[in-house]
């Protein structure tokens, strides 16, 4: 798999905001992917080197509209941890 289909896109919640000072970043990946996958496709796209990489798969809920019941698609997170004073300059706003 390519870099491009690893990583679908970035978390920004306020948890996950508040781990960037840590210089810890969250992805939404692809469910095929596996941590060594994510940890290079990470190191590619933003030239940065991934530590560590806990990768976390997402449960689908009940979900209600009206008459019909369904569920929410189950998915992969991703928590990537760089290296000690690296930053990813996207997120940052720069």
């Amino acid at each position: 798999m390519t870099p491009e289909q690893v990583i679908i896109e970035p978390i920004l919640t306020e948890k996950s905001n508040g781990m960037r000072e840590d210089s810890v970043y969250t992805f939404r990946v692809s469910r095929q992917s596996n941590k060594i996958e994510i940890k290079r496709a990470v190191s590619l796209l933003f030239n940065v080197h991934a530590v560590k990489c806990r990768i976390v798969t997402v449960k689908s809920k009940p979900k209600r509209t009206r008459y019909a019941k369904g569920k929410t698609a189950s998915w992969k997170k991703a928590i990537v941890t760089l290296a000690d004073g690296e930053r990813i300059a996207v997120f940052e706003g720069a």
